[in-house]
């Protein structure tokens, strides 16, 4: 039985490291092709310049348009080539990253990606989502290697919304129960083979570290700040998400949230916040025991994750249009056949109806605006402490 870890050649985390990224690219090549959409290149060129002053290093930059998609990653391809470039660069959030990490693939250049955000897991995987130019779940393009430079400025993370770290933090959630999952089926991870220990332990660390430390920085960065906490789950999210997910393997909760692409009042939401919910899902498909579901949910609302359909968007509940999710969850090749036992799309739209009738005991809501009838007094009052559940119509 073959077990493989794999991570990016150098990962560099800290306050104020983006000025120093000639430093650490000096030895990849001479000609930069620099990708950023238009507000994080207003944010960071001029640092990225000054860096870079006083060498023969020449930086090409370029305008990315918002998806990854594979008409955006031949458009940069073109760009690049025509300009003589040897590296590429993607400064900002996944979808920016992971386009980088395809145009470096195609083009056999090696790749810097900088996050300025900490809302994924995208920085450190040998991986590329790739959507429609409609934002719809296309496929994932698996890289031959990872990042050569990961390079983490906690500084500008920090004075990112808040929504994008507590987005990150829903999706490092998913990263111990889907390596759980893989490593009870013996199923072989993006890495190419089963999961190590190390990896299964980065996972739990992932995990334990969100607990541990979630609230304190959603709280910290909401005043612009960076402390110990701050820095903990930048790690967490980006880090050990990273190699957690692609080296201990993805399940049901990244399966579900490609589902939930099909809706376009999905559209809105960050990966991540679709990835925590398919969380609860993947819990609720197991049958997880109630400690653990409940420690995740009240986990979720504390740091402001969503834990029901209608936040995350969907206002009123459409059998057809949540079999279709269930549908596309278990498409060929998904990720959700990695659980321990056989998945149906009957089994997940059963199981999202349950984590969304579930949620809303842990939420205040308008009971007159609910597409759902509550019994009287439905409604949950600390964590822990339930009522009936609703009756879904």
């Amino acid at each position: 039985m073959t077990r493989i870890i794999i991570s990016p050649n150098k990962y560099i985390q800290g306050d104020g490291e983006l000025s120093r990224i000639k430093d650490y690219t000096a030895a990849l090549g001479n000609a930069f092709f620099i990708i950023a959409d238009e507000l994080v290149m207003s944010l960071t060129r001029n640092t990225v310049e000054k860096s870079f002053q006083g060498g023969d290093a020449r930086l090409v930059f370029e305008k990315f348009n918002g998806e990854c998609s594979r008409e955006e990653i031949d458009r940069l391809r073109e760009i690049g080539r025509k300009n003589g470039c040897n590296v590429v660069v993607g400064i900002g959030g996944g979808k920016t990253l992971d386009t980088a990490k395809a145009i470096a693939f195609y083009e056999g250049w090696p790749v810097v990606v900088a996050p300025t955000v900490a809302s994924t897991d995208a920085p450190c995987s040998a991986l590329s989502v790739i959507y429609t130019e409609e934002g719809v779940f296309r496929e994932y393009l698996l890289l031959p290697k990872n990042p050569d430079v990961v390079l983490v400025d906690t500084g500008i993370i920090a004075n990112a919304p808040v929504r994008t770290l507590v987005a990150g933090m829903g999706d490092a959630l998913a990263t111990y129960f889907e390596a759980r999952a893989c490593a009870e089926s013996n199923s072989a991870t993006m890495a190419g083979a089963t999961p190590t220990k190390a990896a299964l332990a980065l996972a739990r660390l992932c995990y334990d570290t969100l607990l541990e430390d979630g609230l304190k920085a959603r709280l910290a960065v909401e005043s612009k700040v960076t402390t110990r906490a701050v820095e903990n789950i930048i790690e967490a999210n980006t880090y050990l998400s990273g190699i957690g997910f692609e080296s201990g393997g993805l399940a049901a909760a990244h399966s579900i949230h490609n589902g939930f692409t099909v809706l376009e009042e999905c559209h809105h939401l960050y990966h991540g916040e679709k990835v925590a919910f398919g969380t609860i899902v993947q819990l609720i498909l197991e049958n997880s025991p109630m400690a653990e579901i409940d420690e995740v949910i009240t986990f979720c609302v504390s740091v402001g994750l969503p834990v029901t359909l209608r936040e995350i968007g969907i206002e009123e509940i459409k059998r057809d249009e949540l079999i279709k999710v269930a549908e596309v969850s278990c498409a060929e090749g998904e990720t959700i056949f990695n659980m321990p036992f056989p998945v149906t799309p009957e089994d997940v739209y059963a199981a999202i109806l349950s984590a969304d009738a579930l949620g809303r005991q842990y939420v205040a809501v308008d009971l007159e605006d609910l597409p759902v009838t509550l019994p009287e007094g439905a409604m949950r009052k600390a964590p822990g402490q339930f009522t009936d559940h609703p009756s879904i119509h």
